[in-house]
């Protein structure tokens, strides 16, 4: 059996850090976070297959399940938490979930990501079903907590995405539907949370904003449906419906925005 070689932890191309510049050293990063939108160019039929699987299970009424450990758990429990403010769909559609529950977010939980059978426990807590996807993020691709999580799934009928910085990693094995973006070392050898935590975040937002647009939740290039939780977004939406509607009136925009909640409904009710 061939070792699976984790390029994610091989020796950055760059020596001697401590001895460059600070200009040295942005300058540097720099270069290596250029690289990484092309790696995620590479996988975006792989992206696509996922964002039509996702987007299948949600109009027949399931939920997006994100899972991880560390920061690839972070950031899907960052995608998650936006998509309900920016899409104004009810929270608890899309769900992120992190080794070690909710302290983990802000504080490391020691051996968490080490338990093969606590993701799946944490899954059942949601009633997981048929109807639901799964998409497990660790960078390394072997982290024990998705992994066993997503065999779990597909033991249950529950179709499963990841998204990993390997090729052939045991997480892509585990996976219908694996994304994997291959990033190269790290600037800091073996620090994932740099080139590979940015080449997830953006491949997170390209698959949430893609499945909310499958779903209905953008209009043109607008958020018509966002939830209007702050003053900016009042005065966002307005002006959206103000361009939409033919209002001539901003202050007459955003009472009609604020009686039916959102600029799509707003629209609907003067139609």
């Amino acid at each position: 059996m061939t070792e699976f070689i984790k390029t994610t932890e091989q020796d950055s191309h760059y020596r001697h850090l401590d001895k460059m510049s600070v200009a040295e050293l942005l300058e540097n990063i720099n270069t290596e976070d250029k690289t990484v939108p092309y790696a995620i160019e590479k996988a975006i039929p792989q992206i696509e297959a996922l964002v039509h699987a996702i987007a299948d299970k949600m109009l027949m009424g399931g939920r997006l399940f994100y899972i991880g450990a560390g920061t690839s758990g972070r950031l899907g429990v960052v995608d998650a938490s936006e998509c309900p403010p920016s899409f104004g769909v009810p929270y608890g559609l899309v769900i992120g979930i992190i080794a070690g529950g909710d302290k983990a977010i802000t504080t490391a939980v020691e051996f968490a990501e080490d338990d093969k059978e606590q993701g799946w426990k944490d899954l059942l807590l949601y009633n997981i079903s048929e109807k639901d996807t799964v998409v497990g993020i660790a960078a390394s691709g072997t982290t024990p907590y998705v992994i066993g999580a997503l065999e779990q799934c597909r033991k249950n009928n529950i179709i499963t995405g990841s998204i990993s910085c390997n090729a052939g990693s045991p997480l892509s094995a585990a996976a219908d539907y694996p994304v994997e973006v291959v990033v190269g070392p790290e600037f800091v050898t073996g620090s994932t949370r740099m080139k590979s935590g940015t080449a997830q975040k953006l491949v997170l937002n390209m698959i949430s904003t893609s499945v909310m647009i499958q779903l209905g939740r953008v209009e043109d290039n607008k958020m018509v449906n966002m939830q209007l939780s702050n003053d900016k977004l009042i005065e966002r939406g307005a002006k959206w419906l103000m361009q939409q509607a033919g209002i001539g009136e901003y202050e007459k925009a955003k009472e009609l925005l604020l009686k039916y909640g959102s600029v799509k409904k707003a629209v609907e009710s003067i139609k």
